[in-house]
């Protein structure tokens, strides 16, 4: 019996464990990656290990999502890990080099290789044939001292392509339709794998558009063959070198097969307020729109703007609509104001931001109250955009440009038929890597400046074997770690300063929360379905840890926040009866006995002490996660798994 793609990478790093599905195994890691929002935690807890040097192939330091600097705070926190960059290894891409996504898909990626970054949507780099999967920064810290990362065994999901896009369809459009069919809960503990004829006319930006929005399913990554569009794009980035050809055996066997015709396909579009919200496009056409947004690490590259600059070509943004249009590396922007490309957008009406993530993470351009935003993100969770009252769709770049000069949602027959979106992979990408910062020879020499923003993290303390605590909130489905940890325009310069963010901790859902949490001296949270999806921030871990949280008890949770929550060491508790969970109001006296002996087994009892009831919980963790909540999470047992 052959293997798939998956199989052949994974098993070729193996470190820990069997190949079994739904058993853990550690695989190793050969690339890193950080981004600003979640980097400066990373290597404070780096620093922590006492390594001199990072022991994978390549580390990469990006900036790009805290680049709006109305104080010192950003701007501080930069340099920190410019220069921990500098002197632990690692290579430091400056401000304005582009989203780290999209440049490392540009400059780093190896087909074959393991990624790991501090950032959910690092499966990006699936697109060239990488695993990348998305973690928190304690993990990403860990695998830049050579320790394994761990994962279950996925499941593999063989998502079939068959045929040819058609006109005015996108890869955007494949992507939407797998969440429409799997949605944002359908990907936990499982592996998307493309393949089909159908993958014969995506580029590799386009596979990455895919790869990147397989994060929305909560899938453990998403990944395509390297084959001749990965040469074509790696040739056409001066990296010929970096390729090996890569595919799965042909007769392969996959745990699902997901048949999609390309041919039958039509432009799609998520509406408010998820991910997998999905319907096609002329369902909601003639929805009028305020605010249109082009760019994200999901839809920036220069296929999609080139597309969306000939669109504009010689028309006017509609006069009540904001455009906003983000290229998604230096690389991009600058090819695109070489060609003319980008004074199409500027004379159109488009704003031109910087190369970063901006209005994605709520950084700058938030709707206007009741607004109704077209993005061509990966995420459109209320609030996140910066304005609760905000409606916020999801389209390809292709249906966001006729929409920007329309004045509302269009569908494929809105598109002028003369405008040409037939954009093919440059022969040659402009090559010019000035802002990425090589690290220090001799690292010692190194002076790390640290702003007085940077708080030190919180550390937990061993496990006791009894938790007592009052529920101090009771959630419903689908929370966010947008909602546990709010990230906006305010709160991110405060990263690295735990202390000032516990202040906002579910700010959006109980402005008490955190005071409540001070005044019972910590507690228990409650939660729904798919607790803690979204972003792969480890501050929604963090920040409740800073608080007292002892535990979580939820129906199910997202795979990395479920991870952040042990490496922190909060217990991660699921009802055995959900029906349980209806039970519990906020600021009942919950009781948990024997709580060592139940890390082992896998099930506590929770006594309910104000109702004078007792519910059965399962804790679905490994040994090794049960040595980890012991200890009081990861950091306090680090030295055992790196070197």
């Amino acid at each position: 019996m052959g293997m798939t793609l998956t199989e052949k990478i994974l098993k070729n790093h193996l470190v820990d464990g069997e190949y079994n599905i739904g058993n853990e195994i550690g695989i190793k890691i050969d690339q890193t990656l950080t981004q600003d929002s979640t980097g400066t935690m990373a290597y404070l807890q780096f620093e922590a290990m006492n390594i001199d040097k990072v022991k994978t192939k390549l580390s990469v330091a990006y900036i790009d999502h805290n680049m709006l600097q109305s104080g010192p705070e950003n701007a501080d926190d930069h340099l920190y890990i410019q220069t921990i960059a500098k002197k632990h290894g690692i290579y430091f891409s400056r401000p304005g080099n582009g989203i780290c996504h999209q440049v490392h898909l540009e400059r780093f990626g190896v087909p074959g290789d393991t990624l790991l970054g501090s950032d959910s949507h690092t499966p990006t780099c699936g697109g060239i044939g990488m695993i990348a999967i998305g973690a928190g920064g304690l993990d990403v810290a860990v695998a830049m001292a050579g320790g394994a990362y761990y994962i279950k065994t996925p499941e593999i999901v063989k998502v079939n392509l068959k045929g040819k896009l058609g006109e005015y369809v996108s890869a955007k459009d494949i992507i939407l339709e797998v969440l429409r069919r799997c949605t944002v809960a359908g990907g936990v503990n499982r592996v998307f794998e493309y393949a089909g004829e159908g993958i014969k006319c995506l580029s590799v930006p386009e596979r990455g558009t895919i790869t990147n929005m397989g994060a929305e399913l909560g899938a453990t990554t998403s990944i395509f063959p390297s084959d001749g569009n990965t040469l074509e794009f790696l040739k056409a980035q001066g990296r010929e070198e970096d390729y090996i050809p890569l595919s799965a055996d042909e007769d392969a066997v996959y745990d699902e097969v997901i048949d999609i015709d390309l041919d039958r396909l039509e432009p799609m579009i998520a509406c408010p307020h998820s991910p997998d919200a999905v319907v096609p496009a002329k369902e909601v056409r003639g929805t009028k729109l305020t605010q249109v947004a082009i760019g994200s690490c999901t839809n920036s590259s220069f296929v999609d703007l080139m597309k969306v600059a000939n669109i504009l070509d010689g028309e006017t943004v509609h006069e009540n609509v904001s455009l906003v249009v983000s290229p998604g590396s230096k690389q991009v922007l600058t090819m695109l104001s070489e060609n003319g490309a980008l004074a199409k957008i500027i004379n159109a009406g488009g704003r031109i931001l910087e190369s970063g993530c901006g209005p994605c993470i709520g950084m700058g351009q938030a709707p206007s109250t009741n607004g109704v935003s077209l993005r061509t993100f990966n995420r459109n969770f209320k609030g996140r955009c910066g304005t609760e009252t905000a409606d916020v769709y999801l389209a390809s770049p292709e249906i966001a440009a006729v929409s920007a000069i329309k004045g509302y949602i269009a569908s494929a027959e809105d598109f002028d038929g003369d405008v040409d979106l037939n954009i093919e992979i440059p022969n040659t990408f402009l090559i010019n890597d000035n802002l990425i910062v090589r690290p220090a020879e001799a690292g010692e020499d190194v002076e790390i400046i640290r702003g007085p923003n940077i708080k030190p993290f919180p550390k937990n303390k061993p496990l006791e074997d009894l938790i007592t605590g009052k529920t101090l909130i009771k959630v419903g489905d689908g929370i966010t770690t947008d909602h546990i940890m709010p990230s906006n325009a305010h709160l991110l310069p405060y990263r690295s300063n735990i202390p000032y963010l516990s202040e906002f901790c579910f700010n959006q859902i109980d402005k008490d929360f955190a005071a409540n949490a001070k005044k019972y001296g910590g507690g228990i949270i409650v939660g729904g379905l798919n607790y803690g999806q979204g972003s792969s921030r480890e501050h929604a871990a963090l920040v409740p840890l800073y608080l007292g949280i002892k535990a979580v008890m939820a129906k199910s949770f997202a795979r990395i926040h479920k991870n952040n929550l042990i490496n922190n060491g909060i217990i991660p508790l699921t009802f055995k009866d959900s029906d349980d969970y209806l039970t519990i109001d906020i600021f009942d006296e919950l009781e948990i006995k024997n709580v060592l002996s139940g890390v082992d087994s896998g099930e506590m009892t929770v006594l309910n002490k104000t109702k004078n009831l007792q519910y059965v919980m399962n804790l679905d963790i490994t040994k090794r996660h049960a040595d980890i909540l012991k200890s009081g999470g990861l950091l306090n047992i680090v030295g055992q798994l790196v070197g």
